[in-house]
């Protein structure tokens, strides 16, 4: 007979395990929920164990230490936030440009909080001008309108066909050209004692250099011309006879010193100086008085310092854009006041000066651009001066294109100065004195009284 257990080896234990299977569901029953809960318990309890050694071993950071550093790392609170002078505001503007702006105020963050900046522009004679201007033709534009007596920036419109976030109003390497005829013309009356009839003689062509032009001699082909015309026609050799035969290197350095020449301006926008370089060699003086050279530069906001002396009686005016800064608060952080610079010239050159400039838009160099302003109801309310340069660059694909000047109103007492830098192209575009012409005629029109406010904008 065969062993049932030998037949099935796992019969009996198969037996055993259901058997035991019965017993620990006896003993068990009534605690399944409580076993689950422990075992849940001791799941959670390891896992909190292993975080906290976790923690440990991390490197140990001093959260309180830490903050209290922070704090004293932290900007000053913006109601301590100052700025005293011109020089702070350049560094807060050194990388937040005021190109081109077309709004009188603007926010400016600073230190994680935002500040209020009131800046002295008029918008609409901004946009205006920025309107006009002519993009296809020009390499550069710059256009500075300032109060003359005040020295506030009205306009500071530029141009760069190269670079749109550059303004050619703060930069200086664009030969002044004949511009430099009026330093030259300040030192004649305070050095050599002319006045704006002196009889002036010279040979040859009115916008030539020769050397043969600087010689002190007259015979039967010797033209003779005031003071005044010689200016105002932008005649070379006239000038360059009174820097070669009667100023000299040392005179013309003292007055383009005076002028702002290799100074800094102390500007709230960076801006580098205009050059002037003397070297002792009288036919260089004859170039250097007459504007007839590359190596003198100036910018288009210095060109607006040096018309301001001529109605301030020889005294130019410090330029300013901003005229506040406040906090959140409205407590104000910066106010402007004017200033007024260094003597330039003499009170009596600057009324010679005035002559000279004046002539310039009625019979000179600028008499198309200002053709009719006599017959202009808002232009012949004003005082109008003003001189022209241009010259090439040295490789003769920019012709530079200069008017500086000023206008006023005697029965207002308001007082313009203007300066106006175009870098022509192949072709010649609006000319450097038309612009100063819409500037002026748009500036005034807005300022008359109620009965010129409706004239017709002939210039538009």
């Amino acid at each position: 007979m065969r062993n049932p257990l030998k037949q099935n080896p796992n019969r009996h234990r198969n037996a055993d395990w259901r058997v035991f299977q019965a017993e620990l569901k006896r003993k068990n029953q009534g605690r399944g929920l409580p076993g689950i809960a422990g075992l849940r318990f001791t799941i959670l309890s390891l896992l909190a164990i292993f975080t906290f050694c976790g923690l440990v071993a991390l490197p140990w950071d001093n959260s309180a230490q830490k903050s209290a550093t922070v704090a004293e790392a932290s900007p000053p609170p913006l109601q301590a936030l100052q700025f005293g002078s011109k020089k702070d505001l350049r560094e807060l503007f050194s990388e937040r440009g005021l190109n081109n702006l077309g709004a009188k105020t603007f926010e400016l963050p600073v230190n994680q909080q935002v500040l209020q900046v009131e800046t002295s522009l008029d918008p609409e004679l901004q946009n205006y001008l920025l309107e006009k201007m002519d993009r296809k033709n020009s390499r550069y534009i710059g256009i500075v309108v300032m109060e003359a007596d005040t020295g506030r920036i009205l306009a500071l419109a530029g141009f760069d066909k190269d670079d749109p976030n550059a303004n050619p109003c703060l930069r200086s390497e664009f030969p002044a050209a004949s511009i430099f005829k009026i330093i030259t013309a300040a030192a004649a009356v305070d050095h050599c004692g002319l006045t704006a009839d002196s009889k002036m003689h010279f040979n040859g062509y009115k916008h030539t250099l020769y050397k043969s032009q600087l010689k002190e001699k007259t015979n039967r082909y010797t033209n003779t011309i005031s003071l005044k015309n010689a200016f105002a026609q932008s005649v070379n050799p006239v000038f360059g006879k009174i820097g070669k035969l009667h100023l000299g290197g040392t005179q013309l350095e003292k007055f383009a010193d005076a002028f702002g020449f290799n100074t800094p301006l102390d500007f709230e926008l960076p801006h580098t100086p205009s050059h002037f370089r003397i070297e002792d060699r009288p036919y260089y003086w004859a170039e250097l008085a007459s504007g007839f050279n590359n190596d003198t530069t100036l910018s288009p906001l210095h060109g607006a310092m040096i018309a301001s002396a001529v109605i301030n009686e020889g005294r130019m005016v410090e330029p300013s854009i901003v005229d506040r800064i406040l906090n959140p608060e409205g407590q104000i952080l910066y106010q402007w006041h004017p200033v007024l610079e260094q003597q330039a010239m003499s009170s009596e050159a600057s009324s010679v000066l005035s002559q000279l400039m004046q002539t310039t838009i009625s019979s000179g160099t600028s008499r198309k651009s200002f053709r009719g302003y006599k017959r202009d109801r808002v232009l012949s309310q004003l005082q109008i001066g003003g001189k022209t340069g241009s010259i090439d660059n040295r490789s003769h694909d920019q012709r530079f294109d200069w008017f500086v000047g000023f206008a006023r109103n005697p029965k207002k007492k308001t007082k313009l100065a203007v300066a106006v830098m175009v870098a022509h192209q192949e072709y010649i575009g609006i000319r450097a004195s038309r612009y100063a012409r819409l500037a002026m005629k748009y500036y005034f029109q807005n300022c008359l009284a109620a009965s010129d406010q409706d004239l017709p904008d002939q210039d538009s």
